[in-house]
């Protein structure tokens, strides 16, 4: 897919579609070495590419020990019948152990074996001694630092102090070494004063990178990562880590809780992928609304990565996606820990394929032939252990679903999370006997498995794979959050403005409204344009396509035109590279207009633009800075849903056959 960017001139240029006519629109993807602004920091980063390894693996520790223990919040004990004791930083002692230097705009912090520091905000950790852990993963001394986002719409991060690997006797002389790097003389002395042999030092810094600065300029935003109104009295406001962009929390607010089945599950897993069973862990993460599935996925890939240098991922949740925003399905091998919500660790997939919709229930068999197509894009030699990730929906169709992904996929892990609370009815156990008699949307028992699908086996005994249900007992488990930016609809705005925030340039500067940028331009006759999941009239196409969102696609076919704009009669299911905003139709040039941070040379490949039900979030349209004066583009009140036909006309295909009318 060829084209100019924002560009009036003929000729040659009208023999590309996506070409920036300023020169080439290399923006390189920005990575946690490029988050910082301070020169210390860049300097530091620097240094630690040139001799640390980028795969991230623990030292003195092997799988067979860590089999044996259980992960508690960061801390490793032996056996389940006794929980690990965290000690809570507070203001006073985190007056005796942290000092910050305001020259160079940091603080260093030493923690015991033990201690765990509760915090909202961001910031940058660099584990200068020891070791440190937080929400399973492991940085020790050696390594590269690492953004923290812990905001007010999710549980707040914890920092936890783990046994190091030091066998070095001298701890005092190391640590004068350190120290003296960051503080000056007199702060060096007090903190060393706390140094012991398993004492952890940690450096942290504040953040400021094109995600953050983007999302803070919308007034709705600003204070996305300040502890919610119920913490405020919970929150340490005196202390010397303050003024960092993180704010310590008191005791009273719990942090990330583990029930000790998420324990055993997360045990189980990792004896699975570090070779207790043949070939490759296949673990698929089930549970209604609400439950923790996410941040359950979070722990067990940062779990992994401390032994591991990837974990594939499988997005099967069309509305609470992790890796994209809402509306794609995708696969993608993860290779860097995962320490905040989705909307911190945006990025591209390795194969996506662009549905529209948060939720599949217009279009059941779609969402079926999406992730099997997906699956098959999966090497078949590849060994590295996969998780998928599932919907929400458990009752009805959203169970038979769940029975289908069953069956297609060679799973060898379930685990269901499951909640005791009063909400929603969940759905029955997803044990091996339960599959052996339950009726999918596609299959019927028996049915063949995942194997016959792609080898094309014509029978095979049914699959086995051990269950494992997890207790989610942390407060308000299976109910939605009532609190700001936790509605499952604000958090697909988020994930979307994170998405939309790397159009942001990388050098530090005011924010750019999207309004402000160039655009590619795109000939009418170089791509076709569809509509997913309702029925538009091709009169009607530029008026339900201009000022939306829409999936950048790759058809196999080449698209011909007979001089007019190509418009499809069906969406079709091929290979999505990102998302971009039609912003605007020239009907006299044959002009599309795309904003998009895709890189050209991968634009070159598109073909197709598919426009389905997500919507841009309002602020990107009414609030943002330098917005226009006056009437705004794409914007009326002038509108009433009362009207027929004023709103959207949805169309189910989600139709069952008679031998489907089951339902559970």
């Amino acid at each position: 897919m060829k084209a100019k960017k924002g560009s009036h001139s003929k000729g040659s240029a009208t023999s590309e579609k996506w070409r920036d006519v300023r020169g080439k629109r290399c923006r390189p993807p920005t990575s946690s070495s490029d988050f910082n602004s301070t020169p210390a920091m860049v300097t530091m980063i620097k240094e630690s590419v040139k001799k640390k390894p980028h795969v991230k693996r623990l030292k003195n520790k092997d799988w067979k020990e860590y089999s044996q223990s259980i992960l508690v919040n960061g801390l490793k004990t032996k056996g389940t019948t006794e929980d690990a004791r965290t000690c809570r930083l507070d203001g006073k002692s985190l007056h005796q152990c942290a000092e910050r230097d305001d020259q160079r705009k940091h603080a260093v912090l030493v923690m015991q074996k033990g201690q765990a520091l509760c915090f909202r905000g961001k910031c940058f950790l660099t584990c200068l001694y020891g070791r440190v852990e937080v929400m399973g993963f492991t940085i020790e001394e050696g390594q590269q630092s690492y953004p923290l986002f812990s905001p007010g719409s999710h549980c707040p991060l914890t920092i936890t102090a783990v046994e190091g690997c030091n066998d070095s006797g001298d701890h005092k002389s190391a640590a004068t070494n350190i120290l003296c790097n960051y503080l000056p003389p007199a702060s060096q002395k007090k903190l060393l004063k706390n140094v012991v042999s398993n004492s952890s030092i940690i450096l942290l810094e504040p953040m400021e990178t094109p995600l953050t600065h983007f999302l803070s300029s919308f007034a709705d935003l600003s204070s996305l990562f300040d502890p919610p109104v119920g913490e405020l009295m919970s929150a340490i406001l005196d202390t010397p880590l303050n003024g960092l962009g993180m704010v310590p929390l008191v005791s009273a607010i719990e942090g990330l809780k583990v029930s000790p089945s998420c324990r055993e599950s997360i045990d189980v897993v990792v004896n699975a992928c570090r070779g207790d069973m043949d070939g490759f862990a296949v673990i698929l993460v089930s549970g209604a609304k609400n439950v923790g599935k996410s941040t359950y996925i979070r722990m067990v890939i940062n779990t992994l990565l401390n032994h591991t240098t990837s974990v594939d991922y499988l997005e099967a949740d069309l509305g609470q996606t992790e890796f994209t925003p809402a509306g794609c399905l995708s696969l993608l091998t993860v290779t860097e820990p995962l320490l905040g919500p989705p909307f911190t660790h945006q990025h591209d997939p390795d194969h996506m394929i662009f549905y529209g919709e948060s939720s599949c229930e217009s279009d059941l068999s779609r969402y079926l032939e999406s992730l099997k197509s997906l699956w098959r894009k999966r090497s078949p030699n590849r060994e590295t252990p996969i998780l998928i990730n599932t919907m929400g929906w458990v009752k009805g169709f959203g169970l038979q679903l769940l029975v289908d992904m069953l069956r297609f996929f060679p799973v060898s892990h379930v685990i269901q999370l499951v909640h005791g609370g009063t909400g929603p009815g969940q759905c029955p156990a997803l044990t091996p006997e339960f599959l052996r008699t339950a009726h999918g949307f596609h299959t019927n028992p028996p049915a063949q498995t995942a194997l016959d699908e792609f080898t094309e086996t014509a029978h095979s005994s049914p699959r086995s794979y051990i269950h494992m249900s997890v207790e989610s007992d942390f407060e308000g488990a299976g109910c939605q959050g009532t609190a700001k930016h936790q509605r499952s609809n604000e958090q697909r705005d988020l994930s979307l403005l994170a998405y939309l925030s790397q159009l942001q340039s990388a050098d530090p500067g005011p924010v750019r409204p999207l309004h402000s940028l160039m655009p590619y331009q795109v000939p009418h006759t170089d791509v076709a344009l569809g509509v997913v999941h309702f029925d538009v009239a091709p009169s009607d196409m530029f008026y339900a396509v201009n000022a939306g969102l829409v999936g950048l696609c790759c058809l196999a076919e080449k698209v011909t035109s007979k001089g007019g704009p190509v418009l499809l009669s069906q969406a079709p299911i091929c290979p999505c590279v990102g998302l971009g905003i039609l912003r605007g139709i020239d009907m006299a040039r044959g002009l599309y207009f795309v904003l998009t941070p895709i890189d050209p040379t991968v634009l070159r490949k598109v073909n197709c633009l598919l426009l389905g039900a997500m919507s841009l979030p309002s602020c990107i349209l009414t609030a943002q800075q330098g917005s226009f004066q006056g009437e705004l583009p794409y914007v009326t009140s002038d509108y009433s849903f009362n009207l027929t036909g004023a709103g959207k006309l949805r169309v189910f295909k989600g139709l069952q056959r008679p031998s489907q009318t089951d339902t559970y």
